[in-house]
């Protein structure tokens, strides 16, 4: 042991020097985090001079309970394993250690020892320990990305945007990541330390976090809570007395520390996009290049023949039995960028994994990674989940009318709806980037319909003719709590006049497809002439909530402001107010503010009820703890009103 009757004094971790050159240091200065397959530097600190006849090891421990061991030797660079070279100074040894760019990631122990020329142990020093990551900078890694800029984005920015709303009326939501924040890197570590894998044979589990497929794939099952000790609990009935609800959170860190120190229990409650934000923190702060991606009109194909089949009697009543087919209005989840050493060459790059449980993949609700480019050519043999994940981003919906004789007729094939405006924020700022090309070629061509064959319709439908009579629904931008119009018009293309019967309904509908009843039905006969259309108004008239499909509020805080020099350590005040829009009284009002670097998930009641028009104000004080440029987040939910945001950026400066 390193003491005062020994040669080793101590060992200089050098933490500050070696987590700027790894680019951790925004995560902690005191303990030392290093990435794979690059040198970290070590001072060991000696009372006299070491004897040039005794040698120096290092002895590495990796695992919850040190299961797994590796010797570190000085020697001469060998790529594939640990090795250290030394140069006195005095009293000092500097180590400079070199780690494989395949080696596990995790929490190491580490110690070095004095060795008699014949091997035996004469002096060690006390444990030490370090955290290693992915290192996407590095080439023989392989989660390495080859763009700076594109690195700033995915591994270091700890701010985002999610993409929501409709194809055609895509709102944004800013979402604080924080994969940099204190104790968020311990927190990464345990959710792997408590996957079923790491619990039944923790030595295998181990040694399989070399492998960034291996990892995300845990991942992405343990952040739903669906199979095991996992993170947040999914629930979209609207029914969240007993939790939070998922529209109220505004980024990854307050759940992640709310599933730890409550000692691995589920966090109530979230939704695809609380799933797809905390899985790009924890797969940035682990070192694996992430983004989050919104698809628009994704579908979820249960029975998996590549279409979303709706099932409809004369009266146009749903029949669809047992787990039903859906298109969500928007669904998310994350791209990871690797190599897929597993695969035929050509499949590394951008993968899709999705968090959010919808299908059991292997027995477990988890999804890929997928390669994103075996999605686009219609590669649905690749493994993880290729054919779930085409059929979100290019399935075919059909729609059928279903006798009372069990017969059944298709009325119509739109292959045209499903996956539209595929987004994700843009690396160059705070604007969206459509990746829909990514996926898929131009909706509509050649090409696009030649990949969907070479998927391959898993059962025989019939196609559809050309109807004699086409529809077309406008209706004005919704708001919530007032009427809104809807006309829908009828062309009739062919050849003669047609009498017709119109049946309009309308639908309490979550963004995910889940119908919550029936608004209004509106039947009205019709002579439409040939070659001509005709409108047919209905006022709709809905009490719209978060739920309600096409009337997801765009609404934001009107006035966030932060007052004071913004100096790390110094109290700084952000000024809050909030005016009601709507034409009822809200209660309940609760603003919730975070920001990486600035603050920690903070709660602050509104004062009282706040009837129409109405304007609230609140203060709300913090101390910055990093310096850079930061973005304090701010929702307001009531009993009535949520998922309001707000976002002030602050530029915080060393004292």
């Amino acid at each position: 042991m390193a003491g005062q009757n020994g040669i080793f004094m101590g060992i200089d971790l050098r933490c500050q020097v070696n987590n700027h050159t790894h680019r951790t240091e925004e995560m902690d200065l005191e303990r030392l985090l290093v990435r794979r397959g690059q040198p970290f530097s070590l001072a060991l600190q000696c009372s006299t001079p070491l004897n040039p006849e005794n040698k120096l090891a290092m002895v590495l421990h990796l695992g919850k309970e040190g299961q797994v061991v590796v010797k570190v030797l000085e020697t001469r660079a060998v790529h594939d394993k640990w090795w250290f070279r030394q140069q006195g100074a005095q009293s000092e040894v500097l180590l400079t250690v070199h780690s494989p760019a395949d080696a596990p990631v995790g929490l190491y122990s580490m110690t070095v020892l004095l060795l008699s020329p014949d091997g035996h142990i004469l002096e060690q020093t006390t444990l030490e320990t370090f955290y290693l990551l992915f290192n996407p900078w590095c080439k023989a890694d392989s989660v390495y990305l080859p763009d700076e800029e594109l690195l700033e984005e995915y591994i270091l920015n700890e701010n985002g945007i999610l993409y929501q709303g409709s194809w055609n009326q895509i709102s944004s939501l800013p979402w604080n990541f924080g994969q940099f924040e204190q104790d968020v890197v311990d927190i990464c570590f345990e959710i792997l330390d408590n996957s079923p894998s790491a619990l039944k044979n923790p030595e295998m589990d181990t040694a399989n976090r070399a492998d960034p497929v291996y990892v995300s794939r845990t991942i992405t099952a343990m952040v739903n809570a669906n199979d095991d000790r996992g993170v947040v609990s999914g629930r979209w009935d609207g029914k969240y007395d007993d939790g939070v609800p998922p529209t109220r959170w505004t980024g990854s860190v307050p759940i992640l520390r709310r599933w730890s120190e409550a000692g691995a229990q589920r966090v109530r409650y979230g939704q695809c996009w609380v799933f797809s934000g905390v899985a790009c923190t924890i797969l940035r702060c682990l070192g694996v290049p992430t983004r989050p991606v919104t698809n628009y009109s994704s579908a979820h194909d249960t029975d998996g023949n590549l279409c979303v089949d709706y099932l409809y009697d004369n009266q146009l009543e749903s029949v669809s039995e047992g787990r039903k087919d859906m298109i969500w209005n928007y669904h998310c989840w994350v791209e990871s960028w690797m190599d897929r050493e597993d695969l035929p060459e050509g499949y590394g790059g951008w993968q899709a994994l999705d968090p959010t449980p919808q299908e059991r993949s292997d027995g477990v609700y988890c999804c890929g990674p997928c390669p994103v480019k075996a999605v686009r050519d219609g590669d649905v043999g690749i493994k993880y989940d290729a054919p779930f994940v085409f059929s979100e981003v290019n399935a075919d919906l059909v729609t059928w009318i279903v006798y009372p004789d069990g017969q059944r007729s298709q009325v119509s094939l739109n292959q045209k709806t499903v996956g539209r405006n595929i987004s994700t924020k843009s690396v160059y700022g705070d604007y969206r980037e459509d990746i829909t090309k990514h996926y898929k070629y131009p909706e509509g061509s050649v090409k696009e319909r030649e990949v969907f064959e070479k998927a391959g319709r898993r059962v025989s439908q019939l196609k559809a003719g050309k109807g004699q009579l086409e529809l077309k629904i406008k209706h004005a931008q919704a708001i919530l709590g007032t009427d809104f119009d809807v006309i829908v018009e009828v062309h009739n293309v062919g050849g003669e006049d047609t009498v017709a019967q119109l049946t309009v309904t309308s639908n309490a509908v979550t963004y995910n497809s889940l119908h919550r009843g029936e608004c209004q039905r509106k039947t009205a006969s019709l002579t439409v002439p040939a070659q001509k259309g005709r409108p047919s108004h209905s006022q709709m008239l809905f009490k719209a909530d978060h739920a309600s499909l096409l009337m997801t509020p765009a609404l934001t805080i009107s006035l966030l402001q932060v007052v004071g020099d913004a100096v790390v350590s110094r109290k700084l005040i952000a000024h809050i107010s909030f005016t009601n829009p709507l034409p009822i009284t809200l209660r309940g009002g609760v603003f919730t503010a975070e920001g990486a670097g600035l603050t920690s998930a903070r709660e602050i009641q509104a004062p009282g009820d706040i009837g129409p028009g109405q304007e609230v104000k609140v203060k709300l004080s913090f101390k910055p703890t990093r310096a850079g440029l930061r973005k304090l987040l701010v929702d307001f939910d009531a009993d009535r009103l949520k998922d309001v945001k707000g976002m002030a950026t602050v530029i915080v400066r060393n004292k």
